[in-house]
């Protein structure tokens, strides 16, 4: 292994020419500038520089060396101004997921500033299921996760509410209460459903369970969607009703499905969103700690 303070002597020389200059240039005395260039050459087993009473002449392996010399003390300065900002947190990886990414504003409105604060991060990001979020969260895949709250607690982790909406009725445009302000929910008692599976987020499941016996019946489901777009297409098919985030209104446009505001109990039913990271991930991810301060600051 070649120390980085000897190929910055043989490339001041190499450059100059000169040893005694070279020497001047390194702030060194001359003696052991020329031991250290001889002893790199021994090591290399090849002759590097010419001497004579004219100065010195690089060889041809010493042209070759000199080029080879320059790239590892570039690649060795640029790697350690890497390292630096991933310190600071100016550079590095960051990796989240949404079960949605697009129906929040505050959270795009977060990603933005992020990048522009921040350009030399790389930010992943990742639409999935909350179940499966949940996972990659505690196998170290994704770094912060916004899902819907779990059915139970999840071990080494870190859950924040993040925001609050409505459940919204959606219906097909033709159906009765489509025309409707308003609907309690026990006025669905008989109607079909279309649920998502409760393996891709058992909370958000039970949630919306609890609330359908709450109002005095247990929801008639005869079809399920992974994917909110496609629960919202079967809606507009015929299939049955469905209960949703009032983001997936504002996200899934569909001409054929009309979106109702919900009572029940007298209340507005609502369901929430979370952060999710892990516990000691704030203080090992710069990045992380970083766009948390930016969603801190952000209303």
């Amino acid at each position: 292994m070649i120390e980085t303070r000897v190929l910055k002597q043989f490339v001041v020389v190499a450059e100059v020419l000169n040893f005694h200059r070279a020497a001047e240039q390194l702030h060194m005395s001359q003696p052991p500038l020329s031991v250290a260039i001889r002893q790199l050459e021994e090591k290399l087993g090849v002759t590097l520089l010419i001497r004579d009473r004219g100065g010195v002449t690089l060889t041809p392996a010493g042209e070759a060396f000199l080029a080879h010399a320059r790239e590892m003390l570039h690649a060795m300065s640029a790697g350690i101004h890497h390292v630096r900002n991933v310190a600071r947190g100016m550079a590095g990886k960051l990796t989240l997921s949404s079960v949605s990414l697009a129906s929040y504003p505050r959270l795009l409105a977060v990603l933005r500033q992020f990048r522009q604060t921040y350009p030399q991060v790389e930010l992943v990001i990742k639409e999935m299921p909350s179940a499966l979020q949940i996972n990659a969260v505690q196998r170290g895949d994704v770094d912060l996760a916004f899902i819907r709250k779990p059915a139970q607690s999840v071990k080494a982790c870190r859950l924040t509410h993040f925001v609050s909406e409505e459940i919204l009725l959606a219906v097909p445009t033709d159906h009765l209460l489509a025309s409707h302000s308003t609907v309690d929910l026990p006025a669905l008692a008989t109607e079909d459903f279309v649920f998502t599976p409760p393996a891709l987020g058992e909370g958000y499941y039970h949630h919306l369970m609890g609330l359908c016996q709450q109002a005095g019946f247990y929801p008639r489901i005869v079809q399920e969607a992974a994917q909110l777009s496609t629960l919202i297409a079967l809606v507009s098919c015929g299939f049955g009703v469905a209960l949703v985030p009032e983001s997936v209104a504002k996200t899934v446009a569909n001409q054929n499905v009309r979106f109702v505001t919900l009572t029940a109990l007298g209340d507005v039913p609502r369901v929430d969103l979370f952060m999710l990271h892990g516990e000691t991930r704030p203080d090992t991810s710069v990045p992380l700690t970083n766009f948390l301060a930016i969603l801190d600051a952000t209303t």
